[in-house]
């Protein structure tokens, strides 16, 4: 089979579809990556991927660039001809799915997360909910990441019961991200915050944060490890950033194409995000045995067992998050791997790669399928014209 596979960068299919495209492959299968080039495309071409650059603006809310983003969508349809289209990201998933059905072509997006749309008021959030629902009414199976989400959409009618599917995330790699011993307990405890920084992931409340736990505890370390000004509203600029590093309240590790020396240098790792689909920061570092604190929100709560693999607190709350790393503090070093223990066991049991490479597997065969419709006792497949089947009444 052709198979595309579009989101709003090459990066995201890199960092967090790699185990689906590798599977794909491996099935004999020829991919294709569609969307706006970054320093990914070198990586999935080595992997064997065509790579189709997708013009596109991430931040604009304007209709018609989302109305030329849907007609471009076709004519890609069009000539590249697809088996499947797989759909990552607000944006190709809603006009991907729009422009694959006037194509009659299959489509399976998986929604990673609601975004800053569903954090930005009403009126934005009606407008997503209608497109949703409009997007989304005729497809087989929408994959969603965790439960919140998915009776979110059920309850908002986005989506029927019998489409939606839970998947964990885009799994994890459990030999790649191996259980890593702690720190010595005579070395500084680090805090490592591994996210795009935006303020939607709660970099503002990590930073202050560290400025009161530092005021207590000079030696603590809080390390942020991401890129700093994307293309996003609610994105934190270098000046910034560099100002914070300036002040002596955190250490800014940059970007790098493997997080796990940062986890395996850290004693505990940090998302105080206000919404997530599947964290896959706090899944990478519960697969390496590191306690994680985290919000008590959708997404992040079903990787997070409180008091157990970590803690949960409030989001938008300095004092909440300042409380809980306060309360990791207090741990003797058994309690703190302990921790970190029966994150690397919930990983195992729920979280496996394997797991979502073979619910692709099995959407995809579905997808490829034809229905067939039944008339005067006979079965046609769906997609041909069987009125002059049917008899005359």
């Amino acid at each position: 089979m052709h198979i595309i596979m579009t989101a709003n960068a090459t990066w995201n299919i890199w960092n967090f579809r790699r185990p689906v495209v590798e599977a794909l492959l491996a099935d004999g299968n020829q991919v294709t990556v569609l969307a706006p080039l970054d320093d990914a495309v070198r990586d999935l071409e080595h992997l064997g991927c065509r790579v189709r650059p997708l013009a596109m603006s991430v931040q604009s809310l304007n209709p018609f660039e989302d109305l030329k983003l849907q007609c471009r969508f076709k004519q890609i349809f069009c000539k590249e001809k697809p088996s499947v289209v797989l759909s990552y990201t607000i944006k190709n998933n809603l006009f991907g799915a729009q422009a694959a059905r006037s194509m009659g072509v299959p489509f399976l997006p998986n929604v990673t997360g609601l975004g800053t749309t569903f954090l930005s008021g009403k009126l934005l959030q009606t407008l997503t909910e209608h497109l949703y629902r409009r997007s989304f009414k005729a497809l087989k199976t929408v994959f969603l990441q965790n439960e919140d989400d998915r009776d979110l959409f059920l309850k908002r009618s986005l989506l029927h019961p019998d489409q939606a599917q839970l998947l964990p995330g885009s799994g994890i790699d459990l030999i790649r991200f191996a259980p890593a011993a702690m720190l010595p307990a005579e070395d500084a405890p680090v805090f490592l915050m591994i996210a795009r920084l935006l303020r939607d992931k709660g970099i503002l409340e990590f930073v202050d944060a560290a400025r009161k736990i530092k005021a207590r505890h000079p030696k603590v370390r809080f390390q942020l490890l991401g890129e700093a000004g994307t293309k996003n509203r609610s994105a934190i600029d270098h000046a910034t950033v560099d100002a914070w590093v300036k002040e002596g309240v955190v250490e800014y590790l940059g970007t790098t194409k493997d997080v796990r020396p940062a986890i395996v240098a850290a004693s505990c790792v940090l998302l105080p995000s206000y919404r997530e689909g599947s964290p896959r920061a706090l899944i990478e570092a519960a697969a390496m045995a590191r306690p994680v604190i985290s919000t008590n929100v959708p997404g992040c709560r079903a990787v997070v067992d409180h008091n157990v693999s970590g803690f949960l607190c409030d989001a938008h709350s300095t004092e909440s998050l300042a409380a809980a790393i306060e309360r990791f503090l207090s741990l003797s070093p058994e309690a703190q791997q302990a921790m970190g223990q029966f994150g690397r066991a919930k990983m195992e049991q729920k979280y496996d790669q394997s797991i979502v490479v073979d619910a692709y597997r099995e959407a995809v065969s579905r997808l490829m399928k034809p229905e067939k419709v039944r008339i005067n006792g006979y079965s046609f497949p769906s997609h041909l014209k069987t009125d002059r089947y049917a008899s005359t009444p």
